[in-house]
């Protein structure tokens, strides 16, 4: 299997070369060692090992996706291409096939209507694909030769098996499915959450990886032979040793795992968090990527391990890295219990085991190397609390430990369920993914949430704040006219400006369902959560930009003015007519904007993009105004605004003028021609905006976010099943990329109000995996908005 085989795996090298997460590697053809990586930066690179029989060069960087690159494959050699051929999938829903030595595809395949997220060769050049449209395709050259459909979620991966026109994929609908000749002829069950990975052992066996944490061993059958567990949260990747029954996985738990005769042998951490991607060179030299936009290669050979001193760094970076204890990956944390660094003299019992000491005050996570016989410090546990469960140990469930594994009856006569939990988890969390696995009652959430929170004297997370804010201002209202510009009534709803419930208020008490808990057979509770209302969706006005200063809007358009050239040059007449126009927009004034000053503003909005930012500021501000509106997006002159628009949304342009434009935008939605217009150009607008919402800009994300909420208001008015199909699509993708919680609040208020009241739209929204995506938000402690709407939409879902 390797040199040296039997030994403890260690750093062989680290790359830098990416500038974001790498989603997927591949073991090359050529040149021979080598392997190709892919990443959200949307390259590939192609690595080939160096000389000195160590590290890796890139030999050279590929383009040709326009959004994030996701998966990669190598194409066997053929007598065309004997070298063999790269194909990448991306999120702009295409596949790019490259030669060994080129860095432009030879040709892009063209039909998914999704992100493709996995592909595979097989025999003959064919290729197979997965993606989030929920349907595989099978590719022959240039050609699509069949679409593979029957999962009800995105699928996630796909394998072609040795045998001739067998296929797998694998699905965040928990299933596996086996495919001949273009059929369904069997369904693999046992996963209890999105598979993410698949691999082949024989042409008779073959494991699969899930969400669920657990890795499984299949018969083509159908029989489960075995079920691997040992990660402690999503396991996003497999890859299996050559010529023999051996494999490795990797995860979300910042860890490598490598199995041996079905037991994890050794643990791996490394310093980011989510490790997407692994693949197991002939060698037997495994290649990692991660979060951290690193790609790392680990050997069993001496000759090939790393100097002293950058296993040194490698270890420095690990030591430095945080750890959230929420992730339950490090148990149960108690700092005040914990001994200090003389524990660490006592050897540990097995590899990758962790244990937390305490230094002056901070919490330490070590693990154990057998190998090297020493404990090596995987990193700082942050935010650590002293919050303990004073019991006799962990309970053992499906293979994981637990600090509780309650029963729970549902009724006197129907089965009992297991419901495991740690007191790291969040309650709310747990009890929604309870009652999805148990396809019980959405209703029962709160019930099941106090419940645990009753039995683990946990601290509740729902924090009610009857003090009316906008939640996406955190302000008062803007109310289009008043002179405050805002409506901070106390009580006020922060969409509409009418009464807001207030819990505790006797007119919204919600009766109990027949006054009896069906869990416990007592009254059942309700808490705060379960009285409130909904306050965030379905929206039903367009959300504004409608923030200004227009004395320094107006300072910097004369500043710049004078570096325009004579016949773009304003005249002093053209700037009191906009400073006019923004004081008929702006203020509450009841001046109606004039012929000339639009026809003043067109020529501003007009300049060279490097000085047109004011002009397009004054734009965003006076779109508002029902003339303005009727003016650029009425039927006259809408065709030659759109156009301007998208000039500024070109994503090689400049950050200030896409995001003044995604605003302007946003507020042609106030009235009706801009309303008809957008919605005429959403295709065109949508594709545009969301290459430029794959950057890190956050204010660019919160403008972003915006428009898609727009859209959604638009969309639940009219129910236009394609719109709705593509911002569902847009957001799922969007939510990858968005760090910004304002932004990711208004993407769920979006959700929420395209799925709010259509089925057909909860469906599609579930088969793109959109629970998978926003699940993490419903435990996200500030700005409590964020978690109240993420669990209404969950309960939709």
């Amino acid at each position: 299997m390797a040199d040296d085989a039997g030994g403890a795996y260690r750093l062989r090298c680290s790359l830098p070369g990416h500038q974001q997460d790498v989603r997927g590697l591949a073991r090359g053809i050529f040149p021979d060692g080598g392997f190709v990586s892919v990443s959200r930066d949307r390259t590939a690179r192609l690595w080939a090992p160096d000389g000195l029989n160590r590290g890796f060069t890139e030999m050279h960087c590929m383009r040709g996706h326009s959004n994030f690159v996701s998966c990669v494959c190598i194409i066997p050699p053929s007598d065309l291409y004997p070298r063999g051929l790269i194909a990448t999938g991306g999120n702009d829903h295409n596949i790019c096939i490259f030669t060994v030595d080129s860095t432009a595809p030879l040709y892009v395949l063209k039909g998914h209507k999704n992100a493709v997220c996995s592909l595979s060769s097989g025999k003959f050049g064919t290729l197979l694909s997965g993606s989030w449209d929920t349907t595989a395709k099978v590719w022959l050259h240039d050609r699509c030769m069949m679409t593979l459909q029957g999962h009800t979620a995105a699928i996630w991966a796909v394998k072609i098996l040795p045998e001739q026109g067998l296929m797998l994929t694998g699905s965040a609908d928990k299933t596996i499915k086996l495919w001949k000749a273009g059929r369904c002829e069997r369904t693999f069950t046992g996963h209890e959450d999105c598979v993410r990975g698949l691999a082949i052992l024989s042409e008779m066996e073959f494991l699969s990886c899930a969400n669920d944490a657990s890795v499984r061993r299949w018969q083509i059958s159908g029989k489960c032979l075995q079920v691997y567990y040992g990660h402690t949260n999503y396991i996003y990747s497999i890859s299996v040793f050559p010529h023999c029954k051996d494999f490795v996985t990797t995860g979300e738990d910042r860890s490598l795992r490598i199995w041996k005769q079905g037991e994890c042998a050794q643990t791996i951490r490394l310093p980011a968090q989510s490790v997407w991607c692994c693949c197991v060179l002939d060698n037997g030299d495994i290649v990692v990527g991660a979060s951290d936009g690193f790609v790392r290669v680990f050997t069993e050979s001496s000759e090939r391990t790393a100097s002293a001193e950058e296993i040194q760094a490698f270890e420095n970076e690990l030591s430095q890295a945080s750890i959230d204890p929420k992730t339950g990956d490090l148990g149960d944390i108690n700092a005040e219990d914990l001994p200090g660094k003389e524990h660490l003299k006592e050897p540990g019992t097995r590899d990758g085991q962790t244990r937390l000491i305490k230094d002056n005050g901070k919490v330490e996570a070590y693990q154990w190397s057998v190998s090297e016989g020493r404990w090596i410090k995987i990193g700082d546990v942050v935010g650590s609390s002293g919050a303990t469960q004073q019991t006799s140990g962990k309970v053992l469930f499906e293979g994981k430990e637990y600090d509780y594994v309650f029963t729970i009856d549902v009724n006197e006569n129907g089965p009992s369920y297991k419901l495991p939990y740690n007191i790291t988890d969040d309650p709310w969390l747990t009890a929604y993914n309870f009652l999805q696995k148990n396809d019980l009652n959405p209703m029962f959430l709160d019930q099941v949430a106090k419940f645990i929170m009753d039995n683990t004297k946990g601290q509740t997370l729902l924090n009610t704040n009857t003090q009316f804010s906008d939640p996406f201002t955190g302000a008062g209202r803007y109310v289009p006219g008043s002179s405050s510009g805002s409506s901070t009534v106390p009580g006020a709803d922060p969409f509409t400006g009418a009464g807001r419930y207030v819990p505790g208020s006797a007119s919204n008490a919600v009766a109990p369902m027949g006054g009896v808990d069906p869990y416990t057979g007592t009254g059942a509770y309700q808490s705060a959560a379960a009285k409130a209302e909904n306050i965030y969706f379905p929206k039903k006005d367009a959300v504004t930009f409608d923030q200004a200063n227009p004395t320094q809007i107006l300072g910097k358009l004369k500043e710049l003015n004078g570096t325009a050239t004579e016949e773009q040059k304003l005249t002093e007449d053209d700037l009191i007519m906009l400073e006019k126009l923004l004081s008929a927009t702006c203020n509450s004034s009841a001046e109606t904007p004039t012929p000339q000053q639009l026809q003043t503003l067109w020529r501003a909005v007009n300049w060279p993009e490097d000085i047109v930012f004011p002009a397009l500021d004054i734009l965003r501000l006076s779109v508002r105004h029902p003339t303005v509106n009727a003016n650029f997006c009425g039927e006259k002159d809408h065709v030659q605004f759109i156009r301007l628009l998208l000039k500024f949304l070109n994503p090689g342009g400049k950050q200030a003028n896409q995001l003044l434009t995604l605003r302007a935008l946003c507020n042609c939605f106030v009235n009706q021609a801009g309303q008809k217009l957008l919605m005429e150009q959403r295709d065109e607008i949508m594709t545009q905006a969301i290459e430029v919402a794959s950057g890190n800009n956050k204010n660019i994300h919160i403008a972003f976010a915006t428009l898609t909420l727009n859209y959604a208001v638009c969309l639940h008015k009219v129910n236009n099943t394609e719109g709705k199909v593509q911002c569902l699509s847009v957001i799922n993708t969007v939510m990858e990329v968005v760090q910004d919680l304002e932004a990711v609040f208004r993407l769920l208020v979006a959700l929420g109000t395209l799925i709010s009241d259509d089925t057909n739209a909860v469906q599609l929204a579930k088969s793109l995996g959109v629970d998978s995506q926003i699940k993490k938000y419903a435990s996200v402690s500030e700005p409590a908005k964020v978690k109240e709407c993420c669990r209404f939409v969950l309960n939709l879902l």
